[in-house]
């Protein structure tokens, strides 16, 4: 297979940000003064782990509320929750050795933090393209982000993988026809890796497969 660029998603990929993600939204609901999601309601924290903003406050708050929310959200500084994400072992280093035999994108269902978080950890350099859910109509599972990120990368979709660890990506590389990577354990996808080092390795294999 030929492979001529990566897209990876953030969350789950390039960092264990559940931390980070229970501290965000759980700011936000502090403002409406209503209890915090905690790791032992397992749907609530992966939806704030995997969906957009609108579709997390949507969910969590009551009807009507997810507009000032989202303008609550909009006024926060991410960078107060930069500590609580820790990246994935290995993938600093190895997305500057993959850098530099592909262009790489991040397709993510993150919005305005992305940038922060990119330049925090000193991996703007790495990426040639970023899409957020603020730059297409629909967030994942739609494809328009893949999509997005395939036409800012100029390389067509099907020389594209898409690297990702949850139900909501790999429906959208499907969606998108984009060879999924699953990284991680809770899905699974053309091919499974569980590091980034096993990541490399699997690239490396897979573009020498004529």
């Amino acid at each position: 297979m030929t492979i001529a660029g990566v897209i990876f998603d953030c969350d789950g990929v390039l960092f264990e940000s559940r931390r980070a993600n229970l501290a965000y939204y759980n700011a936000i609901l502090a403002r409406f003064d209503l209890p915090p999601v905690t790791e032992d309601q397992p749907d609530k924290a992966q939806l704030c782990h995997t969906a957009d903003s609108r579709t997390v406050l949507t969910s969590l708050l009551e009807p009507g509320l997810a507009e000032r929310a989202l303008e609550i959200a909009a006024g926060l500084d991410y960078r107060q929750f930069l500590p609580f994400m820790d990246p994935e072992p290995g993938m600093i280093e190895g997305l500057r050795r993959l850098s530099s035999a592909w262009p790489l994108a991040v397709a993510t269902n993150r919005g305005n933090s992305m940038t922060d978080i990119l330049h925090h950890f000193g991996l703007a350099e790495c990426f040639s393209a970023v899409v957020t859910s603020r730059d297409v109509a629909r967030p994942k599972p739609a494809p328009d982000m893949l999509f997005k990120a395939a036409q800012s990368l100029e390389i067509d979709s099907s020389q594209l993988v898409f690297v990702g660890d949850s139900e909501l990506d790999r429906q959208a590389a499907d969606a998108a026809g984009i060879r999924f990577v699953a990284y991680g354990e809770r899905v699974s996808g053309d091919w499974q890796v569980r590091s980034h080092g096993e990541l490399e390795q699997l690239l490396a294999l897979v573009s020498s497969d004529p």
